[in-house]
């Protein structure tokens, strides 16, 4: 199960970096997001658990300065994604610690971020027309790999 469905996917994308994405790319781009989503997830678990807790707090995540600013401009686009979603995704990941309240309540924001980030990257290499090639999507992916 993905983290959010395909069409939030296209529709954060367009609204986010004004890119136009084919329908293959949407799973890509959803098997991205679901990596680097569940990699925040393991940081967390990690910082948590060097804290000596079992519990999995906002704070916990390796969220750096341009990640919350980021959060911010996703947050001004005004789109919704599901919680229910989510949560049902971490479900079909191997087992984590629990997570607090405060955290649970920023997983869309945390999504959204994602994607959002990966759009604006991709918009970065995408040429003079609004349609991300495979090469684009690539080279947005190894910059999201090596920054988030």
């Amino acid at each position: 199960m993905a983290v959010t469905n395909a069409h939030k996917i296209e529709a954060l994308f367009k609204k986010a970096a004004g890119l136009q994405i084919s329908k293959e790319k949407v799973k890509e781009i959803s098997d991205i997001i679901d990596m680097k989503f569940h990699d925040l997830l393991l940081i967390g678990e990690a910082n948590a658990k060097y804290n000596g807790r079992d519990v999995i707090w906002y704070s916990d995540l390796p969220l750096t300065k341009a990640f919350r600013e980021s959060m911010q401009k996703f947050t001004a686009l005004e789109e919704e994604l599901a919680l229910q979603d989510v949560l049902e995704h971490i479900k079909t990941l191997p087992p984590i610690y629990t997570l607090e309240v405060e955290l649970e309540n920023k997983l869309t924001e945390i999504v959204g971020t994602l994607i959002y980030i990966l759009a604006n990257i991709a918009r970065e290499f995408s040429r003079d027309d609004k349609t991300l090639s495979a090469d684009e999507l690539k080279a947005a992916e190894r910059i999201l790999n090596l920054t988030v």
